[in-house]
């Protein structure tokens, strides 16, 4: 492997604040990491990014060498033209930052498009800068979608070595291979080496994967916050105030829908309750109940959408 620390340059004033802030916290930084690009139903973890650096203050502290990581043909940057030339060009950046959080406590957060190479060196470069600015936990987060209704509480799964730091929630399986991310080989390869590393999975809905659901993002940003000590109210204040409105226009398309949808929300609802009843009574096998693929229940909801934009919306 080439040195992963050519993958990226430090910002010498962001890195003096880093120190100063590590020199003042003997207890070490907490860093939280997301990347674009991987399965995050909802937006799940888009939101949450977008909340910490619209409404905390931040300075950059490493960037990598996007031009490396990047495969421009798979994901093409936007670029503006106005009138007779090109005017603005939105330069793809993976940044490490730092933080401050309500109470001035720093904390790091590593952001950006998925690298789409040289993943090993990467997850490499990445251990090297936690183990430069002493990092004690890393936390990433992103949503997965579920056979789960809107109308119940949103479900989370922890992954990592420190699911103790998630009490009350566990796994839905015990085994099962996925498509790998970047995000995803950090994890595994902090936790080998015996970093302190955990996930955070939020239960998204399939019928509103494809859009914003910020009611994942804020009970992940609760999540974290509890394993992490960090005071984030503005961002949860935000995300709450967007998922009070979500499930407003989601209520309103079902009102407005047709009948054969409004059941399929109503058989999850009631496998949701099944299950739920299930575990309170010390039996993990739910009744049985007959629904509709997830495939289905996306598909049914597509079409409804759609229906609704070729009405105009009405």
């Amino acid at each position: 492997m080439l040195d992963p620390q050519d993958l990226y340059e430090w910002e010498p004033k962001g890195l003096a604040v880093a120190d100063l802030a590590l020199a003042q916290d003997t207890a070490g930084l907490v860093m939280l990491y997301h990347f674009d690009g991987y399965i995050d139903a909802g937006e799940t973890g888009d939101l949450i990014v977008k909340r910490l650096l619209d409404g905390l203050p931040h300075q950059v502290v490493a960037r990598f060498d996007h031009d490396r990581l990047i495969d421009y043909r798979a994901r093409r940057p936007l670029l503006t033209f106005q009138r007779d030339h090109w005017a603005a060009y939105e330069t793809p950046a993976i940044e490490l930052r730092l933080v401050q959080d309500a109470t001035g406590a720093p904390f790091l957060l590593l952001s950006g498009p998925e690298p789409d190479v040289e993943w090993e060196r990467f997850a490499a470069a990445v251990r090297q800068l936690i183990e430069r600015l002493g990092v004690r936990l890393s936390v990433n987060f992103h949503g997965i979608p579920m056979g789960v209704p809107h109308t119940r509480p949103v479900g989370l799964t922890p992954h990592g070595n420190r699911t103790d730091l998630m009490p009350g929630h566990r796994g839905p399986f015990d085994e099962a291979q996925v498509p790998g991310s970047a995000e995803s080989l950090i994890e595994y390869r902090l936790a080998e080496s015996g970093h302190d590393v955990l996930g955070v999975a939020a239960h998204v809905p399939h019928y509103v994967a494809r859009s914003p659901y910020p009611d994942a993002a804020l009970t992940a940003l609760e999540a974290i916050t509890a394993a992490t000590g960090l005071v984030l109210p503005n961002a949860a204040h935000s995300l709450r105030n967007a998922a009070l409105r979500t499930q407003e226009e989601i209520e309103r398309q079902l009102a407005e829908g047709e009948e054969d949808l409004v059941s399929l929300v109503r058989g999850l609802e009631h496998q949701y309750d099944a299950v739920a009843g299930a575990e309170t009574r010390g039996n993990l096998v739910a009744e049985p109940v007959d629904l509709p693929s997830a495939d289905e229940l996306g598909a049914e909801f597509e079409r409804f959408l759609a229906d609704r934009e070729g009405d105009g919306g009405r």
